[in-house]
């Protein structure tokens, strides 16, 4: 059995709708509950109703978040052109040099780019980098030419999510010093895409539950009705 601290046992006494409160009031709920002494990530799980064994059926997809996510994001750039990428705003960039170090074990970034022509050669290390999220996709728009908006929208707040191999997945909205209007709102704009991954031809029920918590606090379920 999982040992709860005093802190998290006395958020659960708060209060919360086991059938699922609408978003506003959640975040309420969440802001309601005791804080620890570091800045939490907030994030919002979902539970979907898909089968992840099947491909068709993969979930996968970005968010722009209207706040950003709180996060200094590390940008890794897969290119030929390492000045340009990082005169772009790259904290790192290069591609048989840093194919070499993740082969490695380094993995010290937070998303990686990669351009059309370098992909090539990134592909020999997609079985690092997938299992972990990080491998460029031109579906998630990692895959580019246009590295200045790439670069930009990553740093501004472009979050990337994928259903795992049980058919959850989490999408970070912030932290636990955005405003409750800043949490709304960047929670908003990630159930809509969720919402709007829904496979091609998929009928049945696409969201099952979804819940909104911090690092160390309890989650609040979420009224999923809406987004069936």
């Amino acid at each position: 059995m999982i040992a709860r601290s005093k802190r998290y046992k006395n958020s659960l006494g708060d209060g919360l709708n086991e059938s699922g409160q609408e978003l506003g009031s959640a975040v309420s709920a969440l802001s309601g509950f005791n804080k620890t002494k570091f800045d939490e990530t907030v994030e919002v799980s979902f539970s979907l109703g898909v089968d992840p064994k099947q491909t068709s059926q993969a979930v996968r997809g970005t968010v722009n978040l209207p706040h950003g996510s709180g996060k200094e994001v590390k940008v890794l750039v897969f290119t030929e052109n390492v000045e340009d990428a990082k005169s772009l705003g790259a904290d790192y960039a290069g591609l048989e040099d840093l194919i070499s170090k993740i082969k490695d074990g380094w993995l010290e970034f937070d998303v990686a780019l990669s351009t059309t022509s370098a992909m090539k050669e990134v592909r020999s290390i997609a079985r690092v980098l997938g299992p972990r999220g990080l491998m460029p996709t031109p579906k998630s728009g990692t895959v580019t030419d246009n590295l200045e908006e790439a670069i930009n929208q990553v740093k501004a707040g472009r979050v990337e999510f994928k259903m795992d191999k049980t058919g959850s997945l989490a999408v970070v909205i912030g932290k636990r010093s955005f405003t409750n209007e800043q949490l709304e709102e960047n929670a908003r704009a990630a159930l809509d895409a969720v919402a709007n991954s829904r496979p091609e031809g998929y009928r049945g029920r696409f969201i099952k539950s979804m819940h909104i918590s911090s690092t160390m606090s309890p989650s609040v379920r979420l009224d999923s009705s809406q987004y069936q």
